[in-house]
């Protein structure tokens, strides 16, 4: 047998003589590094560590949200005493719990292992739990890796290189995307058992598929689609024998899997399908090429230099790179280590691999498949070919075949290419307007200093160890120290970078978050929408209250053509302007939520409606005078066809005037309210808005209380009515009208109503998600085959023995 091939054989046995297993060792040295790059922000923020953008105003609100969430906290049992919470009111204009937080945490192991731990603690945990998911990514590397390597020190270098790879210091920033780089090795070290090892760990890859579905359905998606490439691209260079049993096996198992997950994926698809973020078939040349040149230049270099900061570019002035997670780097050693196992290696799977990804990179179409064609540009996949550099690297620099000098012809070229950057910092450039030269198109020149030192730095470093330790016993352990040390310190450059660069307005958010969980005990008692004006990012989660500030991007999809439809932006974040005032009494707003400091911008910018109420915790509150209680009846309807040939400005007004009904519900329902007439349409002014306040005020429910599974109102009507709800349209609710179900009504392009007949009332609304009766059946049978399957061939093993 050839030996170089033999080398880096993918079918290579694990229990080679004298080999150790050092996976303990590994989720150490990761947790160390970690715990050590993290601990001068943990104690400059005292133990709340906060970050910058999504890790400050998703991750730490949603992580103690949900903790208390899940427990039960906040609103009280609903009808019949709901056993489960499942519909959350402060998350946006209230979403189901599980389709709203199933892409960020639901199904996160690291977040059910969170929840032994109270409430409060929560905000202290964010860094101990990133460092348990850098040890528990390098865990799995290892595993994966031990295949790929003679000596176990090499797969200790490769799962390091992994573990704090530029993918995975960058999306910190993310918080969520780490427990997707922590879990993929494991099912890809799954699959790589049941294709090698044919005979053994029956019900493995199915566990892991099922454990990385749960985990985030979306990601999965992409999973997906990297596994079969990787199969593929296995199955053509024969790495592994194929046959009809191993075919049927990885079927049965891959469905397994999934059918263990489908309790989380069949109601997300069933919500997601509504969201018009997740397709955009229309694109013409956008399928197959990118609009602007930079980002091609920027796909090159991710895969070279260390990673900027999420939300600031070094160089880059056009093209879609905040925020993407555009970043393939290796730390310390770049693609050095892998280009030389490319030239090393001929009809190599690997090599075939990471080539069908760079195509995937560089074609829009075939990028959007990772993430079911979603619309926006990602680059949220790279971490899986990530794992694959890694272990070309690892054998590389373990192969005697490949010698110092073709381990150093790589370092030369893509130094050169790092250096080459240079031209962006020194191009002349003449001002369009002043006519006035000066040198460089550079957007930040001290993270570029930065980025491209610590690039070059790095690729020194790496040159020195191969030319000097190479042959020794102890390189690996050697490289791996000082891989560690490289991924410790950019680890501090860059988060420092991102946290200190929003520090003038990130600098007291612990202040403000803590303040608000006094002031939620110390809010007036009742249940109402709150709105906040320049305060941090989900207030309304502290205080446990629907606000009409909210930053998430699962809610409710009815949510997201609701707001469009009044001319209110809705992608990423809830965010109305303080000037649609008109909104505010529609949604049941009772008070308004700022801080002294932001107060004489709130009185410049609002319309009248507001007085001030109080100050309490370091907050101001403003009461809304136009305040209407939840639950209330229209005299007039106008049709959906009427109501999208008026003004969008002036809608948030005329739906307090109408309800807006489609064609077929005008049918059925215009019954029992008049068509509002032309002459109103147009008459729709503040006092006009005020007169509509009061007569809705007189019409809403004598009683409504929100639960954890929906709501409960109680009203009187004098003749057959329907009575709104501003609580977006979801198939989930079930609707309940002196106990018998009635049906729920779509009205104002996304939110609710219900008929109910003359006289008094009491309305019940549950939600469960859609799709979750079918799904949970389909999870639990699952389970139920996998103990049977895996527990089949343990004791077949067993009694074999």
């Amino acid at each position: 047998m050839d030996d170089s091939k033999n080398q880096t054989g993918n079918a290579r046995l694990l229990n080679m003589p004298g080999r150790r297993d050092q996976m303990l060792r590994t989720m150490l040295l990761c947790a160390l590094t970690a715990a050590i790059f993290f601990l001068p922000f943990y104690i400059i923020d005292g133990g709340f560590f906060h970050y910058a953008g999504d890790f400050n105003s998703q991750q730490i609100s949603f992580y103690r949200y949900m903790n208390g969430f899940i427990k039960g906290a906040g609103c009280p049992d609903g009808m019949a005493g709901a056993a489960r919470s499942t519909f959350s009111w402060a998350t946006d204009l209230g979403s189901g719990a599980m389709n709203a937080y199933s892409f960020y945490l639901y199904g996160s192991p690291f977040f059910w292992l969170s929840l032994i731990f109270p409430q409060n603690w929560l905000p202290y945990l964010m860094v101990p739990l990133l460092v348990l998911k850098f040890a528990v990514a390098g865990g799995g590397a290892y595993r994966y890796l031990c295949r790929y390597v003679r000596r176990s020190d090499h797969a200790v270098l490769g799962a390091c290189l992994y573990a704090f790879s530029g993918f995975s210091i960058y999306n910190v920033f993310f918080n969520h995307f780490i427990d997707v780089v922590a879990l993929f090795p494991w099912m890809l070290w799954a699959l790589d058992e049941t294709l090698y090892e044919q005979e053994e760990h029956y019900g493995l890859f199915a566990f892991w598929v099922g454990v990385n579905l749960l985990n985030n359905y979306f990601f999965f998606i992409g999973q997906v689609l990297f596994l079969a490439i990787y199969f593929i691209c296995k199955l053509t260079t024969k790495d592994f024998p194929m046959n009809v049993r191993l075919f049927v096996r990885l079927a049965f198992e891959s469905l397994l899997g999934a059918a263990l997950g489908f309790v989380l994926l069949w109601p997300a698809v069933l919500s997601i399908l509504q969201n018009p973020r997740t397709i955009d078939l229309s694109s013409g040349w956008g399928f197959l090429t990118y609009s602007k040149v930079q980002q091609y230049l920027a796909i090159l270099l991710s895969w070279l230099l260390p990673p900027d900061s999420p939300y600031i570019t070094s160089i880059w002035s056009e093209g879609i790179i905040k925020w993407t997670s555009m970043s393939a780097y290796l730390p310390l050693c770049s693609l050095a280590g892998a280009m030389a196992y490319w030239r090393a290696r001929k009809g190599d799977s690997k090599k075939r691999i990471v080539a069908t990804c760079a195509i995937f990179a560089l074609v829009p179409v075939l990028n959007s498949a990772f993430y079911a064609l979603n619309s926006s540009y990602y680059a949220r996949w790279y971490y899986m070919p990530v794992l694959i550099l890694c272990a070309m690297t690892a054998s590389a620099l373990e192969s005697p075949d490949i010698s110092a000098d073709e381990l150093d012809a790589p370092v030369r070229g893509i130094g050169w290419l790092m250096v080459a950057t240079l031209a962006f910092a020194l191009v002349p450039v003449q001002d369009s307007d002043t006519k006035e030269w000066s040198l460089g198109v550079l957007q930040n020149p001290g993270q570029y200093a930065a980025v491209l030192s610590f690039g070059i730095g790095g690729l020194i470093l790496y040159r020195l160890l191969c030319r000097r330790w190479r042959g020794s016993r102890a390189f690996a352990r050697r490289m791996t120290a000082v891989v560690l040390a490289f991924a410790c310190a950019f680890g501090m450059v860059h988060i420092g970078i991102g946290k200190f660069g929003q520090w003038h307005t990130d600098s007291d958010l612990v202040e403000q978050y803590t303040s608000a969980i006094k002031l939620k005990d110390d809010l007036p008692e009742g249940d109402w929408r709150v709105d906040t004006y320049k305060t941090h990012d989900n207030l309304g989660l502290w205080l446990d209250k629907s606000s009409l500030q909210y930053f998430g991007s699962t809610a409710a999809p009815s949510i997201l053509s609701f707001y469009p439809a009044l001319g209110v932006k809705r992608d990423v974040r809830s965010e109305p302007d303080i000037s649609n005032y008109a909104l505010r009494g529609l949604l049941s707003v009772k008070y308004l939520i700022t801080t002294p400091e932001k107060q004489e911008d709130f009185l410049a910018a609002a319309d009248d409606g507001w007085s001030y109420y109080d100050t309490k915790d370091g907050f101001m509150l403003y009461e809304n005078e136009n305040y209407v209680p939840m639950g209330f009846t229209y005299d007039y309807y106008i049709t959906e066809e009427s109501y999208e040939t008026t003004v969008k400005n002036t809608r948030a007004n005329l739906l307090m005037r109408a309800l807006v009904l489609s064609e077929e519900d005008a049918e059925a329902y215009g019954k029992y309210l008049e068509k509002l007439p032309d002459a109103k349409l147009d008459d729709l002014w503040y006092d006009t808005y005020v007169s509509d306040c009061a007569d809705r005020r007189a019409s809403a429910c004598s009683s409504f209380r929100m639960t954890n599974s929906g709501f409960h109102a109680e009203i009187t009507l004098k003749k057959d009515d329907l009575v709104f709800f501003s609580v977006p349209y979801d198939d989930g609710f079930t609707a309940c009208v002196n106990g018998k179900e009635a049906d729920i009504v779509r009205v104002d392009e996304g939110l609710m109503a219900v008929l109910a007949p003359a006289g008094e009332n009491t309305i019940d609304f549950v939600y469960q998600a859609d799709g979750y009766p079918l799904a949970s059946k389909v999870s639990l049978a699952a389970l139920a085959a996998f103990a049977l399957y895996a527990g089949y061939f343990v004791w077949k093993k067993k009694k074999r023995c």
